[in-house]
């Protein structure tokens, strides 16, 4: 069983990504910090945001020993800063200075690994804290990377959908188109399996990318064959993109998490879907395990990051939901309202909210003129914030119950739209994901792949009237 036990909702924009310690989280965001907190009660370490970067922080991860953090950023740098006081130690410059995506370090604290948009690779020593080696893949942007637990090899995964094995020496021992959209994300199980009839020693390796897929491998190392990679499976659930998967630390379990704003839990040994949680609100954008204690992390671009206790112990059959936001609205508590208002960056109004009363039932039937008059909100703005939210529910409580015209959901995010556009590859978006799709210096269609001739964006004003058409059916 999963259970909800705690949101933090302090970053200012998307979070981008979350790690643990044997005692801390770390989350990142696009609002250029990272924030620290404790394990025991999940308040922030005293020196908590850390800010040095000047641009959108993508990735951050601690050392073995949990003494360190490595962050990396739009600015090109990796910055490693001590964890027990907060100290800047150094700052490291992509040698090319793109925006670097990825950042791990390496299972004995000998290096910490950089990865950027432009395919370059860098192999920092962590204790000179200087460039040790550096690479660049074959083609694409650098998104993922995962080191073995040895040490002796590490993956990296492209945004063109290939997997590059490499050793510390920076040399490419093999590649595999994985993903035909690009990668995501990728990670290596902790714990080695030894196979009986050859006595090889492989690890489990996932992988997820655009193409809605999560793939599990077998890596294989050995002195005689060297390295192969050995597709074994793919995990199923999710109807969007996969933006994140994390193994658990005995390797037994895999969480994702999805621009579908699901979390899936998985039984790596039969594929099995053991949770599926969807607590968020938008993208889910990072998922990971704490090591030595039975909690899990999922963040997401509507800037929470929740923490979950989770019963691994416990027997669960396949295609358990654990998740309260599959009740319907209608019979939310008002418990279940106030975990939303948090959800909405509206946790001002969770007390005057539980003071009224407002269970889901109440929550549909608010207008305008109880905001003001009845829960005396004299902000217009806020006011129409918070029925702005409450419209968005409504909607995808039509979503969920009825079947959307493929037509009307947006590529990208699979939602549907409100202010469709007209892309140069032809294709429909959603205005303000493909502003985004943009903003984040991807120039190739989402749909095709293919390099986008122009940037513009068109109104697509005849698909917009027939949604608006086909909703008032749907209200009627």
């Amino acid at each position: 069983m999963a259970t909800l036990i705690h949101t933090l909702a302090d970053h200012s924009d998307d979070v981008n990504y979350c790690a643990f310690s044997s005692s801390c989280l770390a989350t990142c965001s696009l609002d250029k910090t990272i924030r620290v907190y404790s394990l025991n009660n999940f308040t922030e370490l005293p020196y908590s945001p850390l800010k040095g970067h000047t641009y959108a922080v993508h990735c951050c991860c601690f050392s073995p020993s949990g003494h360190v953090l490595a962050s990396c950023s739009t600015d090109g740098t990796t910055m490693v800063w001590d964890i027990r006081d907060g100290r800047m130690l150094a700052v490291l410059e992509q040698p090319s200075g793109s925006p670097v995506r990825v950042c791990r370090f390496s299972p004995e604290s000998t290096y910490v690994m950089s990865g950027a948009a432009d395919g370059s690779i860098v192999l920092w020593n962590i204790h000179s804290l200087k460039l040790y080696r550096s690479g660049n893949v074959k083609d694409g942007s650098l998104v993922a990377c995962a080191f073995s637990p040895n040490g002796n090899f590490f993956v990296t995964g492209s945004s063109c959908g290939d997997l590059t094995v490499w050793d510390d020496k920076m040399r490419c021992l093999c590649n595999e188109k994985a993903h035909d959209l690009g990668v995501t994300c990728c990670d290596i199980s902790s714990q080695p399996i030894s196979d009986g009839e050859q006595g090889f020693r492989y690890f489990q390796m996932a992988s997820c990318g655009q193409d809605s897929q999560i793939k599990l491998w077998l890596i294989l190392f050995a002195d005689i064959l060297g390295v192969e990679l050995k597709y074994k499976f793919t995990l199923n659930g999710h109807s969007a993109p996969v933006l994140a998967c994390a193994f658990s630390y005995d390797g037994q379990m895999l969480v994702s998490g999805s621009v579908d704003k699901c979390v899936i839990i998985y039984e790596t040994t039969t594929g099995n879907t053991l949770h599926t949680l969807s607590q968020h609100t938008r993208y889910v954008t990072t998922c990971a395990f704490a090591p030595h204690s039975p909690l899990l992390a999922t963040g997401s671009m509507d800037k929470t990051v929740n923490i979950w206790q989770f019963d691994h112990k416990q027997p669960c059959a396949a295609n358990t939901v654990e998740n309260e936001s599959k009740v319907s609205v209608e019979d939310w508590s008002e418990d279940d309202v106030s975990a939303w208002l948090r959800a909405q960056d509206l946790a001002d109004f969770v007390g005057l909210f539980k003071m009224n009363n407002i269970d889901g039932k109440e929550l549909l039937n608010l207008t305008k003129e109880s905001l003001a008059n009845e829960l005396k909100i004299e902000s217009l703005g806020l006011r129409s914030k918070v029925l702005q939210k409450i419209e968005d529910l409504r909607m995808r409580m039509i979503s969920a119950s009825v079947t959307i015209p493929d037509e009307f959901l947006c590529p990208i995010t699979r939602e549907l739209m409100k202010d469709p556009v007209i892309a140069a590859d032809g294709y429909s978006y959603e205005k303000e994901a493909m502003e985004n799709w943009i903003s984040n210096k991807r120039r190739s269609s989402p749909m095709t792949n293919l390099p986008l001739p122009s940037l513009m964006l068109t109104p697509n004003r005849t698909l917009k009237m027939a949604i608006s058409r086909w909703l008032e059916t749907q209200q009627k």
